[in-house]
């Protein structure tokens, strides 16, 4: 395996680090002060101006699309390897990806239309996507379950005549907060009778069909992450046609493999860029604060763990750069075991690394005169999203006893004296 980058990647790196120190870092506070002003004039769902405006920036500077591969509708794409190194550096900043138009789950949503939408449904969904003039959600899970078993899904997906008629409540549907959230990709029972993984479906839902009632939002430790937002969604009678349907009844779990990989490490790629840059400005604090007659940084508590923060950020990313050089050569299937592991490895990390910076900034750590707070609410959710913790430590340990018991079988057992 060889993790270089190319001249490329190189290139590419160094512009959209150029372009962060200019246009995303300036505008951290504006971002965020224009949702403060839209939420005290009473409406805080509205687009900010300055990711309108960045957008066309982003894209004559070349870093426009730079997550999807292998797309004749998205030529400037990367492979996973490629990305990697650049979708960690928008991950220094919560809104930043939204400029490049590489955020979730637009990515992942993207994805799904050009694996195994028809043709038309992408010229209707994913053509405007691409040029981020609108923007999407996806519908998977619901209150009423536990969803991090998918075969508990409730919401149906039925068909009538020349249509599919669907009904069930969904929540933490992020983006469906997003006033330019214009279509939705639906996961549903399409017969229960089927065997186990066979019962579901996708299927593309226009944002404004009759029916459809956004309930609410739902906040994470406070935040509702305005104009984005984690919505509960209701769905009822909501009525499409049966041409919406992705590849066929029953698809749904594949589909929902080729989609939640590259999801999952794009996530994790943003971890490693959130928790470098928690820990540049823990080293910063450490080196501007006195306490006890000398820097904070002298004291040797921090020594130990800014130690370790480095050594996790370096084999998170090192364990990151091998799961997406696996996607790229052997394929998601095959990969399985790495993005798991690093859907596990890399929001813990962040999230350790993220505390140890708000530890370092005292009181100020815990305000949001500060961007460790929101990092943290960030970071903590992804230990649930795409899969809880727990889903994909099952998943790595069932992998390694089946590899151990194939092993076993090999062997020849010794024979024992008496025998």
């Amino acid at each position: 395996m060889n993790f270089d980058y190319t001249d490329k990647v190189k290139a590419m790196r160094e512009r959209l680090l150029a372009f962060m120190d200019e246009h995303i870092y300036p505008n951290e506070a504006r971002f965020f002060a224009e949702i403060a002003a839209n939420r005290a004039a009473g409406n805080a769902w509205i687009p900010t101006k300055i990711i309108e405006e960045l957008k066309p920036k982003a894209r004559a500077a070349g870093l426009w699309n730079l997550f999807l591969p292998r797309s004749p509708r998205a030529p400037e794409g990367l492979s996973n390897l490629e990305y990697a190194p650049l979708c960690e550096i928008m991950g220094r900043v919560p809104f930043a990806a939204e400029v490049f138009n590489c955020s979730a789950p637009d990515t992942g949503n993207m994805e799904t239309f050009e694996r195994y939408a028809s043709e038309e449904l992408k010229d209707r969904w994913l053509e405007p996507l691409l040029r981020g003039e609108i923007r999407s959600a996806f519908l998977m899970t619901e209150p009423e379950v536990a969803s991090s078993d998918a075969t508990n899904i409730q919401c149906r997906i039925e068909r009538v005549g020349d249509e599919y008629v669907i009904n069930g409540r969904k929540w933490w549907s992020s983006g469906a907060g997003d006033p330019r959230c214009a279509v939705y990709i639906v996961m549903g029972k399409s017969n229960p009778d089927a065997p186990r993984h066979s019962q579901q479906s996708m299927i593309i839902v226009p944002a404004d069909s009759k029916g459809i009632k956004v309930v609410r939002p739902l906040s994470v430790f406070g935040y509702d992450d305005a104009p984005h937002g984690h919505m509960e969604v209701v769905l009822e009678n909501v009525r499409v046609p049966a041409g919406n349907l992705l590849l066929g009844e029953g698809r749904g779990f594949e589909i929902a493999q080729g989609r939640l990989g590259p999801g999952r490490i794009h996530h994790c790629m943003r971890s490693i860029g959130a928790a470098e840059r928690a820990l540049e400005l823990m080293c910063q604090r450490l080196n501007s604060r006195v306490a006890f007659g000398k820097p904070v940084s002298a004291q040797s508590v921090w020594h130990e763990r800014i130690a370790d923060a480095r050594c996790r950020i370096e084999m998170a990313r090192l364990l990151t750069l091998k799961a997406a050089y696996m996607m790229d050569t052997v394929g998601n299937k095959v990969a399985k075991a790495e993005i798991a592991m690093i859907k596990v490895v890399a929001p813990n990390m962040a999230c350790d690394i993220i505390d140890m910076a708000i530890q370092a900034h005292g009181g100020g750590g815990v305000s949001d005169d500060f961007p460790l707070a929101y990092s943290y609410a960030n970071q903590r959710t992804l230990r649930l999203a795409d899969g809880p913790d727990e889903v994909h430590r099952q998943s790595i340990a069932k992998l390694e006893l089946a590899r151990h018991m194939a092993v076993k079988s090999d062997i020849e057992m010794p024979v024992t004296r008496g025998s």
